[in-house]
Parts: structure tokens; sequence; C-alpha cells
């Protein structure tokens, strides 16, 4: 198997690398002590195209897949961005998935433009404080009245809230079945109504640039239309869509490794200590190599026979 990257993974690689390098460590470590959403790198990754990489072309993105998306990402957290640079790209690439895969051509034709030009800022409401990992336990609900849905119910972890406008919305729509326990539940892509959604900030030990929320729904209601795929089946639509999302949080990680890694580089030849560990090298191997030195200790002190 080749796994050499093809001409245009190259470059994106390279253009991803040098865009991401404008913006220095010092920029990323003030967003991250002020709490500041880094719009500056979210416009400049706008204004490349970036934001589209895996939109189909038919609304305006590049129409390609996980492994360029993984490159874009490696290359952001190796430029010491981290994951306050990584996590507000990311949520270009995998969030609008459900939209993609399973929208209708109103909705995508409405909406995914909008996320190519980095006007939408979405936020991802799915996990709950009552639930825990096992979504298939959430409470919030919507409910059909008319033409339009009708949503009541609290997220945890929300990210993005303090400045989104648009939201992937999971829900209830009808009772869990023990038998079916993922089923029942349906996906919403739509506007975040702030008079209807209450935001509060979740203070964290990391990624303070791009914020984590409660939010609480109170009334939010929903039309028709922003209803994403098959109702009931909105987990399904959910994971099929995310499963990938789980290749490039590794990648990014070794992004990150690869930044600590060359900071560490860096440190160790401004501060001299790069030469002192070549020097100290000198004494493994005199005025004796360690070797030599094991051996007559294991024959002078341990009564060993001699082995030279």
């Amino acid at each position: 198997m080749d796994f050499a990257l093809t001409e245009q993974q190259e470059l994106i690689r390279k253009e991803v690398a040098a865009l991401s390098r404008n913006f220095s460590l010092d920029y990323w470590l003030e967003k991250d002590r002020k709490h500041e959403y880094p719009d500056e790198f979210v416009k400049a990754f706008a204004e490349g195209g970036w934001l589209g990489l895996m939109i189909p072309e038919a609304y305006g993105g590049a129409g390609l897949g996980v492994t360029e998306a993984a490159i874009m990402l490696h290359e952001i957290c190796a430029s010491g961005a981290g994951t306050s640079g990584a996590s507000p790209i990311h949520f270009y690439c995998f969030p609008p998935e459900p939209v993609v895969r399973y929208g209708t051509e109103e909705l995508k034709r409405r909406e995914l433009p909008r996320i190519v030009t980095g006007e939408t800022v979405m936020s991802f409401g799915v996990t709950e404080p009552n639930s825990g990992t096992d979504t298939s336990r959430i409470l919030t609900r919507a409910e059909k009245k008319g033409d339009r849905w009708v949503v009541n119910g609290r997220k945890v972890w929300t990210t993005n809230a303090q400045h989104a406008n648009r939201i992937l919305l999971l829900t209830r729509t009808s009772n869990r079945d023990s038998a079916k326990p993922l089923k029942g539940m349906t996906l919403f892509f739509t506007e975040f109504d702030r008079t209807a959604i209450t935001v509060r900030e979740i203070e964290k030990l990391g990624r303070a640039a791009v914020d984590s929320n409660e939010i609480f729904i109170d009334n939010l209601e929903v039309p028709e239309e922003n209803v994403v795929g098959t109702v009931g089946d909105g987990f399904y639509h959910l994971i099929d869509s995310l499963n990938p999302e789980r290749i490039v949080v590794g990648i990014e990680a070794v992004g990150i490794g690869r930044a600590a890694l060359e900071r560490a580089t860096q440190y160790a030849k401004e501060f001299y200590v790069e030469r002192l560990w070549r020097e100290v090298r000198l004494y493994k191997i005199a005025p004796i190599s360690q070797q030599m030195a094991l051996n007559y200790l294991s024959e002078h002190v341990l009564g060993l026979p001699r082995s030279y």
C-alpha cells in the first residue's frame, strides 16, 4: 500500500502549513488567556477557501474527503495553534456532514454555501447533563405543532454557542424504546435563536479560545424544512456522518505532538543545551567505554570471570 501524498495533498499540506504559521504562538497564547475566539484565523481560512474543504462543489466547496481534512488539521496543530486553532476549522468539516449527506436539496442550497464562506458559525447540541455517554437517554424533546417543531430541553458542552448563528441539534421526537433505544431521535439544523436559547459558558482547563457551554432551550420553534434526514433516525444520521471524525482527532493529536517537539528542540538550541548534550557524549567512551567499566566491576567487585 502506498501511503505517499498525492500532488494535490502535498500542495494542501504546504499551503495550510504556510497559512497557519502566519499566526504566532503569542497570538494563540493571547487568545487562550483572554478566552477570545480566533476570528482572524477563521477569516484567513475562509478567504483561502479552506472552510469548504469537505462541502460538495455544487454548493461552493472543494468536494474533498477525510484524508485532505486530516492533512489540513494536522498542519494547523503542527503550527502550534493546537486545539484552539484546529477546533474552529474542524467545525466547518465534520458537524455539517449530516446536512451534506441527509439534508434536503433545499436545506443544502440554503445553508452549505454560508458554511463555505464562514458566514455560518455552527454549534453542536447533542450531549446532555443527565444522559452521560448514553445518548439514547437524552431528554430534550421536539413536539410537532402544525408546520413546525417546538423544542424544549437542555444541552451541555455545546461548542461555539457564544458566537453561533446555527445549531445542529439532536432531540427526542418519540419515547425511548428499550428494544430500539437509539430510534426516535431527530436531527435539526436550524437558527440559533437567542430569544429561545439561554447560553451559560463553562469554565474549563484547555481550549479557552473556543467556548463550551450549557444551553437551556425554551420553546424553540424549528421549521419542518430544517429537519435533517428522516424523523426518528437522527442518531444514525449523526453517527454515520461523524464516525470519520475519529481519524482526524487522532491526527490532530499527532500534530500537537510535533509542535511540542519542535518547540522543545528550539528551546534546547536557544539555551545551549544541545551543545552540552553533544559534549557529554564523550564521557560515554572516554577514557574507556561504559562497557569496559562494567567489565572491570564484574571481575573485581562481583568476582566474575574475566570477559575480555
